[in-house]
């Protein structure tokens, strides 16, 4: 077995080599701007390819003479190739769940708190020599909302109930956390103060926020989403913040990314926007790139 990491930066080629041992058939790109087009001549036969954020496409997947496994650094492998059609052409494709649920959930807890009190609003104002000050929203008591519920959303919870907050869930199958009340998706929209999206990306899933169920939201909640920029209407979600439907929105995800500068997103007071880094710690890539090694000694072992 021979594994090749594709698009390296120099930070995470160097966690790679700290933590692989001499007996890692391990090679590591460092270039991480490479293209599609690029991988076949950069794998050069390996059979196992690990990928941080290049897309593999099916008809680029069927030029790698001798590929058949793939380690995505992440869950959302979805959004940069097709597992299925992959499958059909026996590669396999495996993901990462759980490295960085903590570090995610925190992301979603800050983008909360910004959202009822309005922070980076006021750091912006103050720093242009205007002393903006409006009344935010106190979150004890108030009621959050998940919809799904996985490793991330119960850390969301831990730290939610932890500070005062009710919180509720959805899930598509039954499960059950301590302080956490589940039911059904409607009564979750009309109570929520607040509603944090944590749904994996599917065929399904896409588009699950629609438009109907943003209008279903209690009015004036707020919206978080850590999870997928593709789970929301967009269109809908930003005319709901015009509107004051929502309040606002704290974002770390979005349909198109890079957000491009000139995005109606941009231009709206009412939100609150990070890079898609919410997974963003030492901590959480150093679980990241382990589990990619370990995802990689159980190919080379035939498990």
């Amino acid at each position: 077995m021979t594994a090749v990491f594709i698009d390296a930066n120099e930070s995470l080629a160097a966690i790679f080599e700290r933590l692989t041992t001499p007996g890692d058939q391990l090679r590591i790109n460092r270039n991480p701007d490479i293209t599609p087009n690029d991988v076949p001549g950069i794998l050069d036969g390996a059979d196992t390819i690990i990928i941080d954020h290049t897309e593999l496409p099916t008809d680029i997947a069927r030029q790698c003479t001798g590929l058949k496994h793939v380690v995505f650094l992440g869950t959302g492998a979805r959004s940069y190739m097709n597992p299925d059609e992959l499958a059909a052409l026996g590669i396999e494709v495996r993901t990462i769940k759980g490295y960085g649920d903590t570090a995610v959930a925190e992301c979603a807890i800050a983008l909360m708190w910004e959202a009822a009190r309005g922070l980076a609003r006021m750091d912006r104002a103050v720093r242009a020599g205007n002393w903006l000050r409006d009344d935010g929203m106190q979150l004890t008591g108030k009621t959050l909302g998940l919809i799904g519920f996985g490793g991330i959303a119960a850390e969301v919870a831990r730290i939610a109930v932890g500070s005062g907050m009710r919180v509720l869930a959805w899930n598509r199958t039954a499960k059950k956390y301590d302080g956490v009340t589940f039911v059904g998706l409607d009564e979750l929209l009309a109570q929520s103060d607040v509603v944090s999206l944590h749904l994996l990306l599917t065929d399904e899933t896409r588009g699950f926020l629609s438009r109907q169920r943003i209008a279903a939201m209690k009015r004036g909640a707020i919206l978080v989403n850590t999870a997928r920029g593709a789970l929301v209407d967009e269109a809908a979600m930003i005319e709901a913040l015009r509107s004051g439907q929502l309040r606002h929105a704290g974002l770390d995800v979005y349909l198109t990314e890079p957000l491009p500068q000139d995005h109606p997103l941009t231009s709206l007071a009412n939100v609150t926007l990070s890079s898609h880094a919410a997974f963003r710690t030492p901590e959480a890539t150093e679980n990241l790139i382990a589990a990619a090694i370990e995802h990689c000694r159980a190919i080379a072992a035939g498990k």
